[in-house]
């Protein structure tokens, strides 16, 4: 008899078929004396549409509402259904004794499997391999530990409650929209709040009012000083006569007052998760979020030097540590070499900072396998995601930076030097005299420490403890310089003194990387902020999970209820009125932290999966009652008078991820055409990045700064610098243009199951 093995991607399948010894090929499967290993392509099965649970269904009305399913149906997904046929036949083979579910060790992973083996009617026990990266070692030892299927029962229902909730709560509460509005409004449990958190930001940024603020810069001795506010320490001040009056009073000399000198360390940032990775990659590459995962996902799959991406911890455990030596070998290439041989040579001692059994759940932070680099295999943009990870690993594994700080504080001296009448002194509200006080500081680096690792980077190790500042490292602040040697009752001569001044700035706009990161811990962007909201928030992990937050972003931008200029993230108006028209529950990131709270308790056996249902059947009637009850209006504000070439309609002019867009009013239609295109191509005049407009022989590149040229004059002055594109770069760029182009961002039920990930 043999084991028939489920992988949930071929790239997988053939991996553990390779270990196996299964040296029998077919197209849907490969087999060995004694295993068959076959795959899944993602979900090959999913929660049927709600036309499949009666005629009523198939018109949008809101009397049919709410669609409360009593037994949920499963169908086979149309384009992938040949697959599914042959992992059945695979399935029910006489010769085959149980199966291994080898999908992502994870709450979707389990569900692709288990889908398609209840589907199938599979009555065969089961056994589950739960692996974090895809290297024939790991492979190998998953193998020799199998866990007995039932184990993971319970993150079964888990994931199922998950699909059903989002299904009833996003497809009832979308259909009472669109419906009652006549407009394509879609909305769910994590989408909704998310994009209420960018309105939200928005409003702050509106509100604000800009205040400028005032210091004093003292230059003595070849060292530059601070004023700082005796009894705040801030180095700033809004009231410009204060700072005026310090200015007035100060005398020709500084006279140093104190000197410390200080040992520090810091240590390097924390290992990458998902979202730390996206983050991270979205400021320096500009990647989106969705790009970021495509990318470690090929890292992952294909290359197999990057353990599993979808992971919210940023710990390893400690099993793991008696491996470290092994990936360091591994990846010992390139530019990487000097550094990961001597690490490798050196014992590893595994502090708290990096290795802790209690912040691991499913997975591992993100670091190389003990699988061979070839760097030569690699694309560029792969490069740059596999950098960001092995150089992270090796500061981790790096000793501290040290550092000597030298902090220095001055006071005015008069020339007779006690002080006079006003010596540097300033008033205070209370009627006392405060000496006005100034500072400087410097460090000098004694050992680089883990800051070595990024010596040779194309950034500079500076800017990531920017990125980390929330997560207490930092940089050795101040100058990099030693100042001079000094001791107090020294006195030096001003050189210069001004007074500085600067507007306080409002927040800033989303980025796709601080949105990613805002959906990770929403507490911090709320603007009321209720305790228990914040700790539940906490122990579920904010808006979403690491495996869906950027299809969830992708959503919103498809679905045009925001859209990109330039790096930012801006709401449409399309978002504004569909956040004034949805219950403001369904807004707030609290319902999803709930869910989250819940379905973690039912993937731990301690909550059942059927009660939790049925309260999300209660929630759902009350949503949409509120939705029948209320007097709002949706407005098009976007409408041309453009028609639709199939329905006649006027059609709606939309900002797309990737260009403007003509789309269809009509949600039925769902006819679209592109207007121009968001290109990488520069203006030859100011150099900025231009659009690609127009159709065939007519499209030509236009500039915001009035440039235009013909798509094949630009093509031919690119020609004559000899950095042209050649026809297949050119082909394939018109055959993307072309498939984008077909995409079904406006069709009614894409827009509205959006393959149930709400």
């Amino acid at each position: 008899m043999k084991h028939l093995v489920i992988a949930e991607k071929p790239s997988v399948a053939r991996d553990i078929a390779r270990v196996l010894g299964c040296g029998k090929k077919t197209s849907s499967y490969m087999e060995g004396k004694d295993y068959v290993v076959t795959w899944a392509l993602g979900h090959l099965v999913t929660l049927a549409d709600p036309e499949e649970y009666g005629e009523q269904y198939k018109t949008w009305s809101m009397d049919t509402l709410p669609m409360l399913p009593e037994h949920w149906k499963l169908v086979v997904i149309r384009q992938t259904s040949r697959q599914y046929q042959a992992v059945r036949e695979q399935i029910f083979r006489k010769d085959i004794s149980d199966i291994v579910i080898a999908t992502d060790a994870g709450r979707e992973g389990e569900l692709v499997a288990r889908w398609i083996l209840d589907k199938a009617g599979n009555k065969k026990p089961l056994k589950r391999l739960w692996i974090s990266s895809v290297t024939d070692k790991a492979i190998r030892e998953g193998f020799a530990h199998l866990r007995p299927g039932r184990d993971y029962d319970n993150l079964y229902h888990a994931a199922v409650a998950r699909a059903e909730s989002d299904w009833v709560v996003g497809i009832n509460a979308t259909r009472a929209l669109t419906c009652k509005y006549n407009a394509q409004l879609s909305c769910g449990r994590v989408q909704t709040p998310t994009l209420a958190m960018i309105a939200a930001r928005e409003e702050e940024i509106r509100r604000f009012r800009p205040e400028t603020y005032y210091g004093l810069r003292a230059v003595a001795g070849g060292v530059t000083f601070t004023w700082a506010d005796p009894k705040t320490n801030s180095g700033r001040t809004f009231d410009r006569k204060r700072i005026e009056a310090v200015r007035d009073s100060a005398g020709p000399k500084l006279h140093i007052t104190e000197v410390r000198k200080k040992a520090k360390k810091t240590f390097s940032p924390a290992l990458y998760d998902l979202t730390a990775l996206q983050r991270e990659a979205n400021q320096r590459y500009g990647f989106s979020a969705k790009e970021t995962l495509n990318i470690m996902q090929r890292l992952y799959e294909n290359h197999k030097v990057l353990t599993y991406p979808r992971t919210d911890s940023r710990y390893l455990t400690t099993d793991i540590v008696g491996t470290l030596k092994e990936r360091l070998k591994a990846c010992a290439v390139g530019p990487y070499r000097k550094c990961a041989a001597r690490l490798s040579m050196q014992e590893i001692r595994p502090g708290k900072s990096f290795v802790d059994n209690t912040k691991v759940s499913d997975h591992h932070a993100i670091i190389p396998t003990e699988q061979f680099v070839q760097l030569e295999h690699m694309s560029s943009d792969e490069r740059k995601i596999y950098d960001m990870v092995v150089r992270r690993f090796l500061a981790v594994l790096s000793p501290a930076c040290e550092y000597e700080e030298t902090s220095l504080t001055a006071q005015f001296r008069t020339d007779s030097g006690h002080g006079g009448k006003a010596a540097g002194r300033s008033s205070s509200s209370d009627g006392t005299q405060n000496a006005a006080v100034f500072h400087a500081r410097g460090n000098v680096i004694r050992s680089a420490g883990w800051r070595d690792v990024y010596a040779d980077s194309s950034f500079a190790a500076d800017t990531l403890e920017e990125d980390e500042s929330d997560e207490g490292y930092g940089s050795p602040g101040g100058s990099q310089t030693a100042l001079p040697d000094l001791k107090e009752g020294d006195e030096l001569t001003v050189s210069s003194l001004s007074i500085t001044e600067g507007k306080t700035k409002p927040p800033a706009y989303f980025t796709e990387g601080t949105l990613i990161a805002a959906m990770e811990n929403p507490v911090r962007y709320l603007e009321h902020r209720d305790r228990t909201l914040v700790r539940t928030l906490g122990e579920t992990g904010g808006l979403g999970t690491v495996a869906t937050r950027a299809d969830i972003i992708e959503k919103l931008f498809n679905s045009f209820l925001m859209e990109k200029k330039g790096n930012e993230i801006h709401i449409t108006s399309k978002g504004k009125q569909l956040l004034s028209l949805v219950p403001a529950d369904l807004k707030s990131p609290e319902l999803t932290a709930q869910w989250e709270l819940r379905l973690q308790a039912i993937a731990r056996g301690k909550e059942s999966d059927r009660k939790f249902m049925a309260e999300i059947e209660d929630y759902t009637r009350s949503l949409i009652r509120k939705i029948k009850d209320a007097d709002g209006t949706f407005r098009h504000d976007n409408m041309t008078r453009h028609k639709c070439p199939q329905c006649g309609k006027f059609m709606l002019e939309v900002n797309g991820k990737h260009g403007k867009m003509l789309v269809c009013q009509d949600r039925e239609c769902g006819y679209r055409e592109t207007i121009s295109r968001h290109t990488n191509a520069r203006c030859p005049v100011c150099h900025k990045k231009m659009e690609l407009v127009g159709k065939g022989d007519a499209q030509r590149f236009v500039c915001s700064c009035g440039h235009k040229e013909k798509l094949s004059a630009f093509q031919e002055r690119k020609n004559k610098e000899g950095r042209g594109a050649n026809k297949r770069d050119v082909a394939n760029y018109m055959k993307k243009q072309a498939r984008e182009a077909k995409e079904p961002v406006n069709n009614a039920f894409a827009e509205a199951l959006g393959k149930i990930k709400l």
